[in-house]
């Protein structure tokens, strides 16, 4: 939204997360032009809000060391959810194989890196 994005979902399970984002967006003046989903990501893809909503950008960042950002990056290989997809991630995953069809870039800081999957134009 601080970027011009003209509509944005923000997903997180963590209520305190929820009332930061709140926050946030009241403060861009965002009302209206955001969404606030309490969920899980994976479990956020499969509800029906979900469906049928291909994002031209989506970015996640989940808790280390649980295998959500591998799920998250099967999930988009199998079935993309967005024309672009981040996915920070602890710096020793490796979320794809380099044989993988679809365009990725990989950035490494430190203990994390980011794996950007973008679909074939």
């Amino acid at each position: 939204l601080s970027r011009g994005a003209i509509h944005c979902d923000f997903v997180d399970s963590d209520p305190r997360v929820l009332t930061t984002l709140r926050k946030n967006i009241a403060a861009l003046g965002g009302d209206g032009r955001a969404m606030v989903h309490r969920s899980d990501a994976l479990e956020f893809l499969d509800s029906p809000v979900a469906q049928g909503l291909p994002w031209d950008v989506a970015f996640a960042d989940p808790p280390y060391k649980k295998g959500i950002a591998l799920a998250l990056a099967e999930r988009w290989l199998a079935t993309p959810f967005a024309t672009i997809f981040g996915v920070e991630h602890e710096a020793e995953l490796a979320l794809t194989s380099d044989t993988e069809p679809r365009g990725q870039d990989r950035r490494v800081y430190g203990g994390t890196a980011i794996t950007f999957l973008r679909m074939d134009t």
